[in-house]
C-alpha cells in the first residue's frame, strides 16, 4: 500500500529536524531542467505565471537562483518535516519516531512535487514553490502534466514492487485533485482508493477544504501509526471526529463524515 499526499506551499527550513538520517530524491535530474527554465523569468513574470505577490516572487526568484543540484543539510531539509501546513498539521511527522519515519512511513508514504515529482518522507528538498498545475512550458509539452508524463506512475509502481509481499497493491490517494492528475492512472499497475471527508453544513454534508486537507494528513498518520499494510484498516479512521460512511461509499471512493451536534 502507498499512501499520496500533496505537497505544502508553505515550508518550515527553521526548525531543526528530530533526526539526522535522509534520503536523496529519486528525480534530482528531472528537477534540475524545471529549476532551469524558472530562472529565465522575471520577478515579475513569476508573479503572473504563479499568481503571487511580488513579494513572493522575489523570494522564489531567488530560491531559483540558490537551488543547486547537490542536496545536503542543512541547506536541504526532509520532505515531511520541511512541508509546512494544513495536510502536515495533520500528518505531524515531527512527533514521530525516528525508527516509524525511517521505516514504515518512508516505505509506504508518497509526497507529489511539481519539482521533485514523487518524494519519500525523508528525501531532502531545498526551498522551492512550483505547484503541480502551474503552465511552465517545458520541451515535453505546455505544463508540468506534460513533463512528467508516465514518470511518477512508474515510480509509484516501482515502490509497490519494493514492499513487503503482504503489503496490499493499492493506491491510497489522500492527494488534491490537481496533485493526483500527475499521476497517469492507466499507467498505474495497482487498485486506486480515493477517501473523501465530509462536514455537515448548511443542511447537508459538503467538503471543507481546510478541514478536509488536515484530515488526509489525520488518515495518513493514522496508517502509520496502525502500521496498515490494507487500505480496508483505514476504514476504522475516527480521528477529528470523521466516520467511514459505508452508505455513501462505493468500492473505491470512501466517504467519511463528521456532524457536530
Amino acid at each position: 500500500m502507498l499512501i499520496l499526499l500533496s505537497p505544502a506551499k508553505t515550508l518550515d527550513f527553521t526548525t531543526p529536524p528530530q533526526l539526522a538520517t535522509a534520503t536523496q530524491p529519486e528525480f534530482i535530474d528531472r528537477a534540475e531542467p524545471l529549476i532551469d527554465v524558472l530562472r529565465d523569468y522575471s520577478p515579475r513574470e513569476i508573479s503572473e505565471l504563479m499568481e503571487l505577490s511580488d513579494k513572493l516572487a522575489a523570494l522564489n526568484v531567488a530560491r531559483y537562483a540558490e537551488w543547486r543540484p547537490e542536496h545536503e543539510r542543512p541547506e536541504a531539509k526532509q520532505a515531511a518535516l520541511a512541508f509546512d501546513g494544513d495536510v502536515y498539521d495533520g500528518l505531524d511527522a515531527k512527533t514521530l519516531e525516528p525508527k516509524v519515519l525511517g521505516g514504515y512511513a518512508q516505505k509506504h508514504l508518497g509526497i507529489l512535487s511539481g519539482l521533485y515529482g514523487l518524494l519519500r518522507p525523508l528525501d531532502l528538498i531545498r526551498p522551492y514553490r512550483l505547484e503541480m498545475g502551474t503552465r511552465l512550458p517545458t520541451s515535453a509539452g505546455r505544463n508540468l502534466y506534460d513533463y512528467w508524463g508516465d514518470t511518477i506512475a512508474l515510480a509509484i509502481n516501482r515502490r509497490l514492487d519494493a514492499q513487503p509481499k503482504k503489503a496490499q497493491r493499492v493506491v491510497v490517494n489522500l492527494a488534491s485533485d490537481e496533485y493526483f492528475r500527475s499521476v497517469r492512472t492507466s499507467t498505474v499497475d495497482a487498485r486506486i482508493v480515493t477517501p473523501h471527508f465530509q462536514d455537515w453544513k448548511g443542511g447537508r454534508y459538503k467538503v471543507i477544504s481546510f478541514n478536509a486537507k488536515r484530515a488526509r494528513g489525520a488518515m495518513a498518520r493514522f496508517a502509520i501509526d496502525h502500521k496498515l499494510e490494507r487500505a480496508e484498516g483505514l476504514k476504522a479512521f475516527d480521528r477529528l471526529g470523521y466516520a467511514f460512511d459505508e452508505e455513501a461509499s462505493d468500492a473505491d471512493n470512501w466517504i467519511f463524515r463528521r456532524r457536530d451536534n
